[in-house]
């Protein structure tokens, strides 16, 4: 058997560490979320500790610094997986740990303004754990199993981000802000060590001369389907993140508490994660059952209509509610995109794909609250609602649309 028969054996069986490997990419990936988010309870304090004291300034330059990681790091998304393909997707994780260490912990001892920007534009450079185990346990996992072991993924990454601004607002007042970001330096630092000396993956010389030969978007026969998840991802950020922007003024309608309307807000945003994280594994489970594209059509249909009647919510309970629904609907389309991407592309592309389709993700997730926020403030917050739904459902009506036709095909992809 040469070379590149045993590659598409081992990729169609899965690595024999699969399940070793997704342990600890889990608990990296939850607690590098968790360290990345953690700083957003408190961020505009440090913005005017290190000196920004404007009421205004503190705000943008708290949006500046926030935004520079996504932006920096949807921009080498595709070269770190491009790289992965060629170097090994271990190696990704491990510098993607180290450099999110000497970043995070740098944050503490950020002297201006600059500086912490500077420092979130490199999180976002050097970072990219979460997107690293995607790919790794993508191209590792057996293809029968790969939504299951995506949507468990997926559910620690949401959950690190539910979990990350709880802790943001406990630590500084017992350790101070500059503590907390050494604190959370220190937790990066461990899930590298467990990175470097848990995480096993098998040398494959056939996929590194293949990556090496092949131009990523060249070596996929049909592509169709993977722009169909390209635009799936952007659509489903989009949905997440465009009504992040109104959430609060929303709520404030329907709430006849002034002083209860901050803490609803936080229920309401958090409603839709959780849905997600429990409700991940258990569609990806169904996709790999049935097929991920029934799953992926059906999540986007379903998450549609939720949003018609949350235009027309007159209590808090059926906006919490209404928002926990969509978000166990939509639970299932991350993992669900990464397979059908990691099914229908080379073992040798995988990578830079799914680097791909992060980025478009990232793009979806900065131009939600932008279209959100402005469609809110000059039309109407109903119009949000209303809009996102037509979008979501025409974006189930186009993946159904593409979806391979061949039924070996649909079960495999």
């Amino acid at each position: 058997m040469t070379d590149t028969q045993l590659d598409a054996a081992s990729v169609s069986a899965g690595s024999i560490y699969w399940k070793r490997n997704l342990a600890i990419s889990l608990i990296g990936s939850f607690t590098t979320i968790v360290a990345m988010t953690l700083l957003l309870p408190f961020l505009p304090l440090y913005v005017e500790e290190l000196g920004v004291s404007d009421h205004a300034a503190i705000v943008q330059w708290s949006g500046i610094a926030y935004g520079a990681t996504f932006l920096a790091a949807a921009l080498v998304a595709p070269l770190w997986g491009r790289l992965g393909d060629i170097y090994g997707r271990k190696l990704m994780l491990v510098r993607a740990s180290l450099g999110m260490t000497l970043a995070i912990s740098l944050m503490g001892m950020a002297g201006n303004i600059w500086q912490l920007v500077a420092l979130r534009l490199f999180v976002g450079l050097a970072g990219g754990y979460s997107s690293g185990s995607m790919v790794l346990v993508a191209t590792q996992t057996p293809k029968d199993r790969s939504a299951w072991a995506l949507g468990l993924l997926s559910s620690g990454i949401m959950a690190g981000n539910l979990v990350g601004p709880l802790i943001g607002g406990v630590l500084p007042p017992i350790i101070g802000i500059r503590g907390t970001f050494l604190s959370a330096g220190a937790m990066i630092f461990f899930a590298f060590l467990a990175t470097t000396f848990l995480i096993k993956e098998e040398k494959s010389p056939a996929r590194k001369q293949a990556a090496k030969a092949s131009g990523g978007w060249k070596s996929i026969a049909d592509k169709r389907p993977v722009i169909a998840m390209l635009a799936t991802g952007m659509l489903l950020m989009f949905a997440n993140m465009s009504i992040e922007p109104i959430i609060t003024v929303y709520v404030a309608q329907i709430v006849p508490a002034a002083d209860a309307v901050t803490m609803i807000s936080g229920i309401v945003m958090s409603a839709a994660a959780l849905g997600s994280i429990l409700s991940a594994s258990w569609l990806g489970k169904l996709a790999d059952r049935i097929g991920h594209w029934p799953v992926i059509s059906g999540a986007l249909a379903v998450a549609g209509l939720l949003l018609i009647p949350q235009a027309f919510v007159t209590s808090a309970w059926q906006l919490i509610i209404l928002r926990f629904l969509m978000g166990a609907a939509l639970g299932g389309l991350l993992p669900c995109i990464a397979a059908v991407i990691r099914h229908s592309v080379p073992d040798s592309a995988a990578g830079s794909i799914l680097g791909f389709s992060i980025s478009s993700q990232y793009v979806g997730q900065v131009a939600g609250p932008i279209l959100g926020g402005f469609v809110g403030g000059h039309i109407g917050m109903r119009a949000v609602f209303l809009g996102t739904s037509v979008l979501l459902v025409a974006g189930a009506a186009y993946a159904w649309l593409v979806r391979p036709t061949d039924k070996q095909t649909s079960h495999l992809d």
